[in-house]
């Protein structure tokens, strides 16, 4: 028997220090047979090759290894481009690597990750290595070819409905055929009667493109496409029933058949696959249809309308079921069509017993109600349809239908189980009577949301402690009644609990303080400390302050009407003792006493606060001198009485001095007088405004000061008279024609005092020169002088005239280089001013008449426009009439140009629509809503079950698969979300056709997909088994006994295993080791 060696985590270190015993004792047949079944050591771990091996044994051993090591490949590649001399964009060599060239080359290693060098042929070539990753060097090869080298252009043609395979789904195979041949492909677009495609690029890449796009037109020749127009009426033996027929058919040629649903109105049907396959399913298409033509006969039988949809069956499985057994179509008029004639196509032989079994279902079914009174209705569904689904489990063909509002529940279905189903509704609505109670109570609705609570925390307490259901209306309904339901004993009490919170709301009462908004802040103090007094003083009332920023000042109270009234008598204390303390009296004193009436170090100001006032003066930037005292009146006046003492200590003289020397008197920037000012300590020296020819200087500040600047001043102005006197003396003595100066005056003229009737200086132009010339120089300048004149224009235009932020009018007065004035609006003026050069305002104040003429037809143009209409449409079908994304209803707005407004959310009339526009277009457009409403009231939604594991793949990535599934089927699909009790339950809402036809369409669906998901689900079990069978196989096998080979070198007597700790084992780099026989083979350094 072959030794076994066991290598296991817990044996590691004991292997470390020398072998374990031999395990062969007590081994019997099945040891045997177990060790038989292990890998030797050598097939495990083969030998390398010895230096001195023979070939055949080096390349034996060499295979061993590669068999099972996978080879490694680097991810960075390099590939090397070449650019003819002819074919280089930039070809000045004197400028290689540099100028444009390398800066596209360093852009185009930026833009892609690789990296590349350039270099000169001898044949003045280009070649490009550009080494990275296979995608980045295919991204960069793409950028070289266009931004290196000229580009060529070619066209190829091939027939239009080829294009789209050449761009493939998502246009990636136009991308990956761009990228492989570094060419830019353009195909027109689907409205573009044109087959060419243009290629640009590289001579090699335009042919490679073109060679690429005809073999993707070729392969698509081998396909074709016939259509056969077969009358409506033999569809169905073509298709056969269940689709049976047309399914042998198209598993018999190999082509695709398609074939149009009944609901819609084409005879068309459409065969597509290859030449062969599509003319033999054709010729058997036309065969089945002309046999039908010669043989088949017709029957019409009257049955009536509500009978027709137990004739289709559902999902139209009924008819299905009698054309499979008797060969002969049954053709149900539309549910539109008010016709009850049912029509039977087939052979003659068979016609009568498909008319026996349609009799059979049209009359198979009844119609049953059973009294229940309408708030019991939701009892008997029970939360979530828990209760109405185990009946309709049991009886799945029994429709159950709850009309709102009324004392019934309708019953459809087999007259057997609609009497089964009667029997056991009626049995819940004795028990449900018997045991459960309902009372109203009516409350005032602006009381509703206080009997709720904040997050529903009183409803809720009051239905969990009295286990009854409160239903309170919503607040659009404006209802009184609330309405509770429950154990009567519970009803009771809840009821009488809830009258009480009515009765306590119905007793608060809210009051509104008028409290001037500058008091609110002192009443609600730092922190909100004072009103946080207030209201632990009054804790059952709240009080509400306005919002700063709506400069209210009405302050609410709300609670029981004697808390109110005594919170309300406490705050208008408060408000009058701060009414009284904070009256105010504003002193003007001049700007420069402001320091003495603060004194040295404040020392004034102090005593002013004995007064119990509050003293603010004005900062000393800003030009007031207004000092305001605020405190009771009495203090107040003390206060400013105290002040005005002060200023009036302060002396004020005048001092005449001629006002065209206060100028020469202030000086440069003030420097003068404020030298003067400085010096006699801190006086005031006020100078008339310039120009109003007053001559009186106002002095003040304290007396002695007073006198001291005073005297200053004179001096100055002495000594400016002076100065001026010689000035006129120079003047005199100049020669008597000197030239004029700007002002108009010649030098030495003595001026004369100024009338004040006289033209202003800035306005009298002096011209010198020879007569004549002076003349025509007049004219000239009177010809510049601009001429207002006034134009009449509406009021109300004025605005439109101004435009946007002035637009209109800068934009005429550019125009015509002039200046318009529009009246104030307070003027309520008709007349607008242009001002300009005379040859400039008539053509101005033409272009001012036609703005006005176009404002005019504008206003008559939104009158017209402004024509409303209002639509009234249930709420709930405002999604659908907006449509996804507001495509429906921009639709109706574009097609109509008319606007249409939906209501608000809190708007009471939440099923109006405004439409505003031109009448008829209004009319038009609600014409439009009215056919959608009237569509979607024909809708019916059904409720269907389909896996839940293959909803994933119904809806498709990012919805595509349900959208296509929607706009073939024009239907509504909802899917449930996750959480929901019924994972498996879809909706399908539409016209009733067309819900059985995508629904047919969902479940085929359903059983294709699921096909797949029950092979992947074997898979997976097949590749990694359960949990329990893992468990299971463990505890069979026993404790993991790690990796076993046979016949290993340490498990000979002689030999031990190798020693971890040991340097002739595991030797140290670079440390000389003596030569050691091992069963291990020689060893190599």
């Amino acid at each position: 028997m072959s030794s076994v060696a066991v290598l296991t985590q817990e044996s590691f270190n004991e292997h470390r220090n020398g072998l374990l015993p031999e395990q062969t004792a007590g081994a019997g047949p099945a040891a045997g047979e177990e060790e038989d079944a292990l890998p030797t050591y050598k097939d495990a771990f083969p030998p390398l090759p010895e230096k001195a091996a023979s070939p055949e044994g080096t390349q034996e051993t060499t295979n061993a290894w590669a068999s099972k090591i996978r080879p490694l490949k680097s991810s960075v590649i390099t590939q090397v481009f070449h650019v003819p001399l002819e074919e280089r964009k930039y070809k000045d060599l004197n400028q290689f690597g540099e100028g444009d060239q390398a800066k596209v080359c360093v852009d185009i290693m930026h833009k892609t990750g690789a990296h590349l060098e350039l270099s000169l042929a001898k044949d003045q070539g280009l070649s490009i290595m550009v080494s990275g990753k296979l995608d980045a060097v295919m991204k960069a090869r793409k950028e070289i070819v266009s931004r290196l080298q000229t580009q060529a252009s070619a066209t190829v043609a091939i027939p239009k409905e080829h294009h789209r395979f050449v761009i493939g789904k998502n246009g990636e195979k136009l991308q990956e055929l761009e990228l492989k041949t570094a060419t830019k492909i353009q195909i027109p677009r689907p409205d573009d009667p044109s087959n060419q495609i243009k290629i640009s690029g590289t001579k090699e890449g335009l042919e490679k493109a073109k060679h690429e796009i005809l073999l993707i037109s070729a392969e698509q020749d081998k396909r074709a496409v016939e259509r056969v127009n077969i009358d409506k009426v033999y569809h169905p033996f073509i298709t056969g029933a269940y689709n049976k027929l047309v399914g042998e058919m198209m598993q018999e040629t190999g082509a695709r058949i398609n074939v149009p649903p009944p609901s819609v109105n084409k005879t068309e049907i459409v065969i597509t696959g290859e030449k062969e396959q599509v003319a033999l399913a054709v010729a058997m298409i036309k065969k089945i249809s002309e046999d039908k033509k010669k043989n088949a006969t017709t029957i019409a039988v009257e049955v009536k309308k509500s009978q027709h949809k137990y004739v289709i069956g559902p999902k139209g499985n009924t008819l299905q079921e009698i054309l499979d057994r008797t060969g002969v179509s049954v053709e149900i008029p539309p549910s539109d069509s008010s016709s009850e004639t049912v029509i039977l196509r087939g052979e003659p032989d068979r016609l009568g017993q498909a008319l026996t079994e349609v009799y059979a279902k049209a009359n198979s079914y009844t119609v049953s109600s059973v009294s229940a009174p309408s708030w019991l209705h939701r009892f008997i569904i029970g939360k979530k349809g828990q209760n109405l689904a185990k009946i309709t489990q049991q009886m799945p063909k029994v429709h159950i239908e709850f009309t709102e509002g009324e004392d019934k529940i309708t019953l459809e279905g087999p007259t057997k189980d609609v009497q089964m189903v009667q029997s056991q509704i009626e049995a819940i609505v004795t028990d449900l009577v018997s045991r459960m109670d309902y009372a109203e109570i009516s409350v005032d609705p602006k009381f509703h949301r206080h009997l709720i609570g904040k997050g529903g925390v009183n409803i809720n307490r009051i239905k969990e402690l009295h286990k009854v259901t409160v239903r309170i209306p919503p607040d659009n309904e404006k209802s009184n009644l609330i309405r509770i339901e429950g154990d009567p004993q519970g009803v009771q009490e809840a009821k009488k609990e809830l009258l009480e919170l009515a009765s306590r709301m119905e007793n608060e009462r809210t009051k509104d303080l008028i409290i001037e908004q500058r008091f609110h802040r002192a009443i609600i103090g730092q922190k909100g400390e004072k009103i946080k007094e207030v209201r632990d003083k009054f804790p059952e009332v709240i009080i509400n302050f306005p919002d700063p920023a709506q400069k209210s000042d009405i302050v609410q109270l709300r609670g029981p009407r004697t808390e109110v009234e005594k919170c309300s008598k406490f705050m208008q204390k408060i408000v009058a003792e701060m009414v009284e303390n904070s009256f105010s009296v504003s002193v003007p004193i001049f700007k420069q006493f402001h320091r003495n009436i603060i004194g040295k170090g404040g020392s004034n100001i102090k005593r002013y606060k004995e007064t119990n006032t509050k003293i603010d003066l004005p900062a000393e930037n800003s030009n007031s001198e207004m000092i305001v005292i605020t405190g009771k009146k009495a203090n107040c006046e003390a206060a400013r009485n105290r002040i005005l003492a002060i200023q009036k200590e302060l002396v004020g003289i005048e001092v005449s001095i001629p006002s065209k020397l206060h100028n020469s008197l202030i000086g440069s920037k003030g420097r003068l007088v404020r030298s003067i000012m400085e010096e006699c300590g801190g006086v005031h020296i006020h100078f008339p405004t310039e120009g109003s020819g007053i001559d009186k200087v106002t002095i003040r500040g304290p007396a002695e000061e007073v006198e001291k600047a005073k005297q200053q001043l004179l001096a100055l102005a002495e000594e400016k008279v002076c100065m001026n006197c010689s000035n006129k003396e120079l003047n005199l003595s100049s020669p008597p024609e000197a030239p004029v100066q700007e002002n108009g005056e010649a030098n030495g003229e003595v001026k004369e005092p100024v009338d004040p009737n006289a033209p202003k200086k800035c306005d009298v132009i002096v011209l010198s020169g020879r007569k004549e010339r002076c003349e025509a120089a007049v004219e000239a300048l009177k010809a510049l002088v601009p001429v207002t004149i006034e134009v009449e224009v509406p009021f109300e235009l004025h605005r439109y005239i101004i435009g946007q932020k002035g637009s209109g009018i800068r934009k005429m007065m550019d125009e015509f280089e002039v200046n318009i004035q529009v009246p104030a609006p307070e003027q309520q003026s008709d007349k607008i001013s242009i001002t300009g050069l005379a040859n400039h305002l008539e053509r101005a104040k033409e272009g001012l008449l036609e703005r006005v003429k176009e404002l005019q037809a504008e206003q008559e143009d939104r009158a017209l426009r402004s024509f409303k209409l209002t639509i009234t449409v249930d709420p709930k079908y405002h999604p659908k009439i907006i449509g996804r994304k507001g495509a429906i209803i921009t639709n109706i707005r574009t097609e109509h140009d008319v606007n249409i407004q939906f209501p608000e959310k809190n708007d009471e009339n939440q099923d109006q629509i405004t439409i505003t526009g031109y009448e008829h277009k209004a009319i038009a457009a609600r014409d439009a809503i009215q056919a959608i409403v009237d569509e979607l009231e024909e809708m019916i939604s059904e409720d269907i079950t389909l896996d839940s594991r293959v909803h994933a793949r119904i809806i498709g990535a990012r919805g595509k698969g349900i959208r296509k599934i929607m706009d073939e089927f024009k239907v509504d699909l909802r899917f449930p979300q996750s959480g929901a009790a019924d994972p498996n339950l879809v909706t399908v809402t539409g016209r009733p056709e067309l819900v059985d036809e995508a629904i047919d369409h969902l479940l085929n669906l359903e059983e294709e997909y699921m096909a797949d998901v029950v092979e992947n689900e074997a898979k997976m079990a097949y590749m990694r088994p359960s949990g329990s069978s893992a468990a299971a196989m463990d505890e069979q096998r026993g404790p993991s006994k790690g990796f076993v080979v046979r016949e290993a070198p340490w498990t000979t007597s002689t030999e031990k295993a190798p020693d971890m700790s040991s340097s002739e084992d595991f030797p140290s780099f670079g440390a000389p080791v003596p030569t050691k026989a091992s069963p291990w083979g020689p060893k190599r350094f």
